[in-house]
């Protein structure tokens, strides 16, 4: 097992967002894709930030019940996120996501190009395929 990289469970099929993106309409890709949270890509595809359900929950009931604040994904989305490499462990993820609260990771490449996602789930399933 200490072989197995993020390589091998991410998820290359994942949801982006453009930074420009209204959040009516990112939330509209998020539910359309079954997402939790997205990705934000500059026109590189490397990572500006991650926006999640709850942020675009936050917006969408003022949008929604006030008619106000019109926002992009740039304004409210975390820029502060958390990353691995594809090359990174699976088990140094899973240590990491027991301190760590994300539940999703991009995966950057060494040129900073978000290539996949891994989530808790991926890795929880992985492990489990482990103890048999």
């Amino acid at each position: 097992m200490s072989n197995d990289t993020i390589a091998s469970i991410m998820n290359t099929q994942f949801s982006s967002i453009p930074s420009t993106m209204l959040i009516v309409e990112a939330s509209k890709e998020l539910i359309k894709n079954e997402s939790l949270g997205a990705v934000v890509l500059d026109d590189d595809g490397k990572l500006l930030g991650w926006l999640s359900e709850q942020e675009c929950l936050q917006v969408t009931i003022q949008v929604a019940y006030h008619n106000q604040r019109v926002a992009s994904a740039a304004d409210i989305m975390s820029k502060d996120v958390l990353t691995v490499a594809p090359s990174d462990s699976i088990l140094t993820i899973a240590e990491k996501m027991i301190t760590d609260k994300p539940k999703n990771y991009p995966v950057v490449d060494e040129s900073g190009k978000v290539v996949g996602i891994v989530t808790r789930r991926q890795v929880l399933t992985y492990l489990l395929t482990q103890t048999k």
